[in-house]
């Protein structure tokens, strides 16, 4: 039985959903825009329609967002598998940091927990979601 793809994403998406109003979540959109020049990951905040309308796709919570989440096909990724998983998928050097999936899961995530808890207090917060410059709009998920 086939599952359905969660909603404004193709087969072939692979999606990061991030915290928009986070400077830290900010930080790292902006890296992977930087860095993924082959154009793999789309990108899409968390607070946008879209966002809000993947998290109720798979069953998460629409309100708090304590982890990343990134989305290939129909396979969900989160906290430290999120991240290894995106970064595997860089050019060198970052790719490297994959190497992390050799550390135990359970240390994994609790060293990711312990930065996503406090993400807000050691890098700040936006009073908004920071808008996409429009040089990088097609890496945004957008409502057609």
């Amino acid at each position: 039985m086939a599952t359905q793809l969660a909603p404004y994403l193709k087969v072939n998406d692979k999606v990061i959903l991030f915290d928009g109003v986070c400077k830290l979540c900010n930080a790292w959109s902006n890296f992977i825009i930087t860095h993924d020049r082959g154009y793999i990951f789309k990108l899409c905040s968390v607070q946008s329609v879209e966002g809000q309308a993947i998290l109720s796709h798979y069953g998460l919570p629409t309100e708090s967002y304590e982890t990343m989440l990134y989305v290939e096909g129909e396979r969900i990724y989160t906290k430290s598998d999120a991240f290894i998983r995106i970064v595997s998928q860089l050019k060198y050097p970052w790719r490297a940091a994959s190497l992390f999936q050799f550390i135990p899961l359970t240390v994994r995530d609790w060293l990711y927990d312990r930065i996503a808890l406090n993400r807000y207090r050691l890098f700040g917060k936006y009073d908004y979601c920071v808008l996409p410059s429009p040089d990088h709009d097609r890496r945004y998920i957008r409502a057609k």
